[in-house]
């Protein structure tokens, strides 16, 4: 096995961290979650190695474990509704809401980054859906 080493934003490891912890909870199948485990271990080691691990983010880290929780709920049951062909209106506010939680991920994302000082910041550049105040 092999690995490369490339430079991310705090935000972006943390987030994989995340998303690698919640499959560590979810996942029961004895192959994959030993790759989940590798991984994660591997991941959580070069973080606490860094200086910036030493920063009070607990909330930070908290909010985008659970945006990246609420994501996972929202794929599954938007992928049982595919499967039954139902697209109906919990089909659309369920598509609708992929978009907004990925949203506030992203938000979360950009306010480690800011507060840890990254080298790193990731844009995004959407459409504003947000309805415009009256």
């Amino acid at each position: 096995m092999s690995e490369i080493l490339v430079p991310v934003s705090f935000g972006e490891l943390l987030d994989k961290i995340a998303i690698l912890q919640i499959k560590s909870e979810r996942i029961s199948d004895p192959a994959k979650l030993t790759n989940v485990r590798n991984e994660l271990s591997a991941l959580e080691i070069s973080w606490m190695a860094h200086p910036a691990a030493g920063h009070d983010i607990v909330r930070l880290r908290a909010a985008l474990k659970a945006v990246n929780e609420r994501l996972w709920v929202i794929e599954d049951d938007i992928r049982l509704k595919e499967q039954a062909q139902t697209f109906d209106d919990a089909f659309v506010q369920l598509a609708r809401s992929v978009y907004i939680e990925n949203d506030e991920r992203a938000r979360i994302k950009k306010e480690i980054n800011l507060a840890l000082g990254s080298s790193y910041v990731e844009e995004k550049s959407y459409q504003d859906y947000r309805a415009k105040g009256v």
